[in-house]
This record gives C-alpha cells, sequence and structure tokens, in this order.
C-alpha cells in the first residue's frame, strides 16, 4: 500500500504543479454542468404564431385569447388576404390557427366545430409540442361542451414543474466526470510511453497492480473532487436535493472514480500517443456517454441495432443513480445492480490495463 499511495502522490504533485491541468480537472467540468444543464431545455415558450380568423364572433375572439395567454405562444400579426402557409414558408410564425366560418354560431348551437393548426414540422420534436399544447388549449377553452366520458387527472411526480434543468442537470454533471479524469489519465499514461520514461518503472521494483492503482487513485481523487463541485452546483444552483438515502449514490460515485480512471488508464497504457489517446478518451468519455446513456433522450428510443452498445455504457448506470438519488429516491433496491454493473465494467478496464503492463513484472 505504501507504494500505491506514493505513486498517488506523485501524481497529483504533477497535477498540481501544472496550473492548465488543475483547471482542466476542477473548473472545466464545473461550466460543462452549468452552461449546458441550462442551455438545453424540453419545453419551448415564445413559439410565433399567425391567426386566420374568418368567423370574427366573440367566441373565435375568445379562442384568440387563450391561444395569446399561453406562455408556449406569441400571436404575430398576418394579413388575413394572404394564405398561412406563406407564414411558415417565410419563417414568419412557427404554427397558424385557422379559424372557420360559423364556429361561434356552431358553439351557440352545440354543435361539434373544428378549428385547424398547420405546424412547421421540420423540427419535429417543437412540432409535437405544438400540437399538444394546442389540443390543450382548445380542450380547455371547449370546457364542459365536449367533455368526454372519462377525464384523466394527471399528477406529475418527481419533477412536477418540468423543469429541464433538473432532468439534464445530473446528466451534465455525470458528462463532466465521464470526460476529465479519464482525459487526465489517458494523457499522463501515455506521455510516460510517448517519452519513454515508462522505462523506469520497468527496471524499478514496483508492480504493475501497484503502479497502475497508484495512477487510478490519483485521478479517483480528481474525480471525486469534480463530483463534489458539481454537486454544490446542483444543490444550490439547480434548485435538487437528495430525494432519499444517499449510500447508493455515493457508493456509486466511488465505483465510478475507479471506473473512469482505469478506462483513461488502460487507453493511455495501450496508446503511447498523447493525440490518440486524446481522440479515444473523447470517443468512449463524451460521444457515447452523449448519445447511448439516455442522457438527452431515454435509451428505448435508440435504433435497436446500436441499443445493445448502451449495456456496456458505465454512464447509462451512473446517470440512473444520480437521477434516482436527487429525483425519484429509489434507493438500494433499486440501484443495487446499476451500482453492481459500474463496478464490473470498472474491473473489466483495469483488468485490460493490468494485461497491458504485466510484462513489466517478468522476472530476467
Amino acid at each position: 500500500m505504501r507504494r500505491i499511495f506514493a505513486q498517488a502522490r506523485k501524481e497529483l504533485t504533477q497535477i498540481t504543479r501544472d496550473r492548465l491541468a488543475l483547471a482542466l480537472a476542477l473548473v472545466l467540468p464545473l461550466v460543462l454542468v452549468l452552461l449546458l444543464g441550462n442551455a438545453i431545455a424540453l419545453t419551448v415558450t415564445d413559439l410565433s404564431m399567425v391567426v386566420q380568423d374568418f368567423d370574427g364572433s366573440p367566441q373565435s375572439r375568445q379562442l384568440i385569447d387563450a391561444f395569446r395567454s399561453s406562455l408556449t405562444f406569441r400571436v404575430v400579426s398576418w394579413r388575413s388576404d394572404k394564405p398561412g402557409e406563406e407564414a411558415l414558408t417565410s419563417s414568419v410564425a412557427k404554427a397558424v390557427l385557422v379559424i372557420p366560418q360559423h364556429f361561434g354560431r356552431d358553439l351557440e348551437r352545440r354543435r361539434p366545430t373544428e378549428v385547424q393548426v398547420l405546424v412547421d414540422a421540420t423540427d419535429a420534436n417543437t412540432a409535437k409540442l405544438i400540437q399538444g399544447y394546442s389540443a390543450q388549449i382548445t380542450r380547455a377553452f371547449a370546457g364542459g361542451d365536449f367533455k368526454p366520458l372519462v377525464s384523466p387527472e394527471i399528477r406529475l411526480w418527481y419533477n412536477p414543474g418540468r423543469v429541464s434543468r433538473k432532468f439534464y442537470g445530473p446528466g451534465m454533471y455525470v458528462l463532466g466526470i465521464s470526460m476529465f479524469p479519464p482525459l487526465l489519465a489517458a494523457l499522463a499514461m501515455s506521455k510516460e510511453g510517448e517519452q519513454k520514461t515508462i522505462l523506469q518503472v520497468y527496471v524499478s521494483s514496483i508492480s504493475a497492480h501497484e503502479f497502475l492503482l497508484g495512477k487510478i487513485l490519483a485521478f479517483m481523487v480528481i474525480a471525486i473532487c469534480e463530483s463534489v463541485l458539481c454537486m454544490i452546483a446542483l444543490f444550490t444552483l439547480f434548485g435538487l436535493s437528495l430525494a432519499g438515502d444517499p449510500t447508493p449514490l455515493i457508493v456509486a460515485t466511488v465505483l465510478y472514480a475507479f471506473c473512469v480512471g482505469s478506462f483513461g488508464t488502460n487507453i493511455g497504457a495501450r496508446i503511447p500517443n498523447q493525440a490518440a489517446a486524446i481522440q479515444v478518451v473523447a470517443l468512449g468519455g463524451f460521444l457515447l456517454v452523449f448519445l447511448l446513456s439516455g442522457l438527452i433522450f431515454p435509451v428505448a428510443n435508440i435504433p435497436a441495432g446500436l441499443r445493445w452498445i448502451s449495456n456496456i455504457i458505465w454512464g447509462r448506470y451512473y446517470i440512473e443513480i444520480v437521477r434516482d438519488a436527487l429525483l425519484q429516491g429509489g434507493g438500494w433496491p433499486a440501484m443495487w445492480w446499476r451500482v453492481l454493473m459500474i463496478g464490473v465494467i470498472g474491473s473489466f478496464f483495469y483488468t485490460l490495463a493490468w494485461l497491458r503492463m504485466r510484462r513489466m513484472q517478468v522476472s530476467a
């Protein structure tokens, strides 16, 4: 253990002497959480809408006021003699509300009536939101006149305000820890191979296990420091708090720090070139975690041909653990196997690194 701690102390000393590396280790993950956690939003507001009212009745004006009072839509002026489709093609509006003639008369006579909403579906997700919000407003406007026989009473749990940053904040926290500690570990390891200083380790009495564990321990310390700083940001700036038993999160954080440290060390041991190591870590630590972990969209929405890859993406399991700890509070009964999977994947990366470095133990 003395050799392991000495190796870890040496790595930490080198990092603290390099101010740029220290900023990379601590400041950039926090910037990533604050920037992307607030920049990405699930809800849309201030969508421009054009209204073509061919009825001009008090009822049609009340419907227009219902859309105008919504936070989602912003009604913009449009000449009534111009086709509504031109508002979409000219990017003046994202939607067009068309109210037909006899709209008010049909409502007074309790007859079914329809209004048309033309939606710019260039952005499919925004188009679906416009469709859903328009349907909600018209149903609320109709009130009891067209009330169905069964009406659901919907209650939102865990994030009742549907605040996007409470969903994306934990994901960006995981993304930051997935990127920077393995990047520093890979650079430190590949630098030794690139500059041939690894030969000094080969002729020393330190074993492969001691050498690797010392390296990984140093970057585990960095990863845990990053997690503490980013978690403080989540608690203070994102309005999150612990929803249940924190021990699964604590254990998973330590294991995840070991996992990303082992991943970066394994890459650096196998690729003795810093530029190439950066590219591989960017692929695994950023691209795969960003796209295939459920950070942006549910894993179930990933095409079946690629979905299986998410089963071996370490960030997927940690994201689920963090969101559970900060939003749902399921605890060990719901999260135990995810914690286990992080440990298994981290052990796999460590084994690969050891298989690469064990030649240093070969006796003469």
